[in-house]
């Protein structure tokens, strides 16, 4: 590991702690996949106020599964692209039961069999749930990996690839929790905190604000 790479880490670790956090509210595996899916181009804000009474209505995944398309439509409206969500819970509920006994699979392959889930909800669950090492490419973690010079992708396949030779295996999941907080207080999309932040002075971004 490069001693920058240590660097920039050590900062993130002071920072924001190394405590795994995760900022969807959920009770069981299943719940935060069905909050991760609602989480596509959604706040986790408003993913929370959403499931907050849908996991009361919906409180089994058999529920889910038996849900009728156009009733769950209307209760995730809210989240977008209400269509392809609510069609894929129902599938990937179905699925759960049907073929993994209820329970939410670990490795990957199985993950990304399942409706609607894709590499980076796979690497949610797998990084929350079982706490195998994992790297989620969400909005935060590929502008500010791009801005630190750790990738030069935009593909998340590729970022993923690319931070995985960068960052030590036991920073993989803590490494999405602490960019997550950095992007929303100080590395914004349009107006980052440049002149507050704490990796400026090791930071590659041409596009530094003053």
């Amino acid at each position: 590991m490069k001693k920058r790479t240590k660097e920039i880490l050590k900062r993130l670790d002071e920072a924001y702690g190394t405590d795994y956090i995760c900022y969807l509210n959920h009770n069981t595996p299943w719940q935060l996949l069905i909050a991760v899916m609602l989480s596509a181009q959604c706040t986790d804000a408003r993913v929370n106020i959403v499931t907050k009474d849908l996991f009361v209505k919906y409180d089994t995944l058999e529920k889910f599964a038996e849900a009728d398309l156009e009733e769950l439509e209307e209760d995730i409206r809210s989240t977008g692209f209400y269509h392809n969500k609510a069609k894929n819970i129902i599938a990937c509920t179905r699925a759960l039961l049907e073929k993994h006994n209820g329970e939410v699979p670990r490795s990957l392959e199985e993950l990304t069999a399942l409706a609607g889930v894709g590499r980076k909800t796979a690497n949610v669950i797998r990084g929350n749930v079982y706490h195998d090492p994992s790297i989620v490419v969400d909005t935060h973690v590929k502008r500010i990996s791009k801005r630190l010079g750790f990738t030069e992708n935009d593909d998340p396949t590729k970022v993923e690839m690319d931070l995985m030779k960068v960052l030590p295996k036991d920073h993989w999941i803590l490494y999405n929790i602490q960019i997550i907080t950095f992007g929303r207080q100080i590395c914004s999309a349009r107006s980052p905190k440049c002149a507050e932040c704490f990796l400026s002075d090791i930071c590659t971004a041409a596009d530094r604000s003053s």
